[in-house]
């Protein structure tokens, strides 16, 4: 039997979001070296760039999908494999899938389903135990329904959408971003914030707040990331990093406004992908390497040569999930597709000096989904196109993980 259909590829494909950006841009190549126990620091200045995007535009959002009132709820209410999850403490937390969205009031060891529909969540993000959203893909690669509660997942209505598949986050009851787009009434309209040239961006923009946001772009020879302080109207380059092989994706998250992990994704080749992750404090002055992932097949970690040996390796052959806590502490999965357990996971808490793989390796060969609330207690789901989906628990940081619930099989 095919373990990847069609459908499950997709999905994977949009959990992961590892597209490649188009076409080089220019810029200053000098290499900035460091290792684990010494920080990156750029080495030239470049002026801004100014945006050439309007950001007075409204982004259209043809997304007129049925509201969730109509939605038929009937019985069993089954859940399936995992494909978003959010925990709001080590207790309270969603969890969904195709057709379903679930809630556990204690730690993952019993979940009820609170919502039937009939579309796949690609996300779900809370503010506390009581507000929280999430994103159905409906089949428009224009964007995603969003809905909401107030009540923790009891009751959910209609909120609006997300301009894309990318990730989103919500800073207030109103306020929300998700690559260059913002919105303040929830979810109902989006503005188009300012940003690098299109053509220049490898993934997405992360905006941690209205003013301060973060994007990598290519170089001629490397890389660099750039951030800006004004909302889009200028960025300024923060990093400039040679590199022996062209970066496809990345994936930026913010615990504070001068705050950004940066992982870079590089080649793929015999089941392997390599990476590497940045961090910094101090809004770009200096940089943190954190992680240098590369492999025989997939060609050298974005920004370091093949014989790096002093900045950490997380486990398995490709990245899994990124999960970011706060300045100190952030968690991410490692994949090994040639594998019977192709499940790791690594975590960091003192801002990437330092890097643990945790012990555990788990079954299940689509996206992880991991939630955490500090360095010590941790949701881990490990999921499977044919086999149910199983989430784990820690509550010692790692060094113990147990298998707290057991999915219902995905339907065939």
């Amino acid at each position: 039997m095919n373990r990847y259909p069609k459908r499950a590829v997709w999905l994977m494909f949009l959990s992961l979001l590892l597209a490649t950006a188009g076409c080089a841009a220019g810029g200053n190549t000098s290499d900035v070296s460091g290792h684990q126990d010494a920080a990156v620091m750029p080495t030239a200045k470049e002026p801004p760039i100014t945006p050439t995007s309007d950001s007075s535009s409204l982004l259209t959002v043809p997304v007129k999908p049925p509201s969730v009132s109509t939605f038929e709820q009937s019985a069993p209410k089954r859940t399936g494999k995992v494909t978003a999850v959010r925990a709001a403490d080590s207790s309270v937390g969603w969890a969904g899938g195709d057709g379903w969205i679930a809630r556990t009031a204690d730690g993952g060891k019993h979940w009820s389903v609170t919502l039937q529909h009939p579309y796949v969540v690609t996300q779900i993000f809370a503010l506390n135990a009581n507000k929280v959203w999430a994103a159905l893909d409906i089949g428009d690669k224009r964007g995603v329904k969003l809905i909401r509660s107030t009540d923790g997942g009891k009751h959910w209505t209609d909120a609006g959408a997300v301009p894309s598949y990318g990730f989103f986050h919500f800073v207030s009851d109103t306020e929300a971003f998700s690559g260059n787009a913002m919105t303040t009434d929830g979810g109902k309209t989006w503005k188009k914030l300012p940003s690098p040239a299109p053509t220049s961006l490898i993934g997405e923009i992360y905006f941690h707040d209205r003013l301060n946001g973060w994007a990598v772009t290519k170089a001629t020879g490397g890389f660099q990331i750039r951030k800006t302080t004004d909302g889009g109207k200028t960025w300024s380059v923060v990093m400039t990093r040679k590199s022996e092989v062209v970066p496809t994706y990345a994936v930026i998250r913010s615990a504070g406004v001068k705050d950004a992990w940066v992982e870079v994704v590089g080649g793929s080749g015999m089941t392997q992908t390599s990476y590497s992750l940045f961090h910094t404090v101090d809004g770009g002055k200096h940089w943190q390497p954190v992680l240098a992932n590369s492999g025989a097949g997939s060609g050298p970690a974005p920004g370091f040569s093949m014989d790096e040996k002093k900045v950490p390796r997380n486990t398995g052959s490709s990245p899994g999930t990124l999960y970011v806590v706060n300045q100190k502490v952030a968690f991410l999965g490692g994949r090994c597709q040639a594998c019977d357990l192709p499940n790791t996971i690594g975590k960091t808490t003192d801002g990437g000096k330092t890097w643990v793989n945790l012990k555990g390796e788990y079954p299940g060969y689509e996206q992880q989904q991991i939630a955490a609330v500090d360095a010590d207690h941790a949701w881990w789901i490990c999921t499977d196109s044919q086999e149910p989906s199983r989430m784990y628990f820690t509550s010692d940081g790692g060094r113990h993980w147990k298998l707290v619930y057991t999915f219902d099989k995905p339907q065939q």
